[in-house]
C-alpha cells in the first residue's frame, strides 16, 4: 500500500500556436534552401547549412518529446520533465510547509514554459495557467503546472486530512 498513486498527469508541448510557428519557421526555411535547385549540392556541403538544419530539426523532435510528468503518491509529489530529467524526482510531505492549486501567469512570473528556475522559486510547466504551488520548509517555491486543477486540487486536500 506504500508509495500507492494518487494522481497521475502527463502533459507535453501540444499548443496549435506553438506548432504553428514551429511548422512555419521550418517550412520557409527549408522552401528556401531547396528552391534553389541548381546549387542544391553546394548548400548542403555549406557548414552554416548543415549546422542550422541539425539545429532546426533538433528544436523539432525536442517540442515532440517533452513531457512533464506529475504523480501524487503517498508518500509524496514526484514529478519528471523528460528528457531533461530521466527519473522521477520526489518532493516528501515533510518537506513542504503549504501546498494549493493556484493560477499563475506564466510569462509575467516565470518567463514563459518549461523548467524555469527563479530567485528561490522554479516551475514546471508546458501549458496553461493552473499550477500546484509547492512552499518548502526552507522557503523555496516549486509551481507544476497542470491541466487537471480540480482533480489535483482533491487530492491534495485528501492527503492534508489523512495527514492531520
Amino acid at each position: 500500500m506504500d508509495n500507492q498513486i494518487l494522481f497521475e498527469e502527463k502533459q507535453s508541448f501540444r499548443q496549435w500556436w506553438l506548432w504553428l510557428i514551429l511548422l512555419s519557421f521550418s517550412g520557409f526555411y527549408f522552401y528556401c534552401l531547396f528552391s534553389n535547385e541548381s546549387k542544391i549540392s553546394d548548400l548542403f556541403l555549406s557548414p552554416v547549412i548543415i549546422f542550422s538544419t541539425i539545429l532546426l530539426s533538433t528544436l523539432l523532435l525536442c517540442f515532440l518529446i517533452y513531457r512533464l510528468e506529475t504523480q501524487v503518491r503517498t508518500d509524496g509529489i514526484y514529478i519528471r520533465f523528460f528528457p531533461f530529467t530521466r527519473k522521477f524526482k520526489k518532493y516528501a510531505f515533510d518537506e513542504i510547509s503549504k501546498s494549493y492549486v493556484r493560477k499563475y501567469n506564466a510569462i509575467m512570473e516565470f518567463g514563459g514554459w518549461g523548467y524555469r528556475i527563479g530567485w528561490k522559486k522554479k516551475a514546471f510547466n508546458v501549458s496553461g495557467n493552473q499550477g500546484l504551488q509547492l512552499e518548502f520548509n526552507d522557503q523555496n517555491k516549486l509551481l507544476i503546472g497542470t491541466q487537471k486543477p480540480e482533480e489535483l486540487a482533491d487530492v491534495i486536500d485528501k492527503i492534508k486530512l489523512i495527514k492531520k
